[in-house]
């Protein structure tokens, strides 16, 4: 890293984009992992589909004991 950087010419929010939303990846341990690839490739999805699936269906689950 330089000792010092010119900021000078730089713009103030030049990426900063109203109403974008951001979306946060998602880390999970290996064995859960591993499990839920087995199933979205047995199912023929892709993983994130796979996910999103699973956390929609415990919100359902949530949903009907609250």
């Amino acid at each position: 890293m330089r000792r010092e950087y010119d900021f000078s010419k730089g713009e103030r929010g030049k990426f900063y984009r109203e109403g974008a939303k951001l979306r946060l990846p998602i880390y999970l341990d290996d064995k859960l992992q591993d499990h839920i690839e087995k199933i979205a490739h047995k199912k023929h999805r892709e993983v994130g589909e796979m996910v999103q699936h699973l956390i929609q269906k415990e919100m359902e689950i949530i949903e009907e004991l609250v």
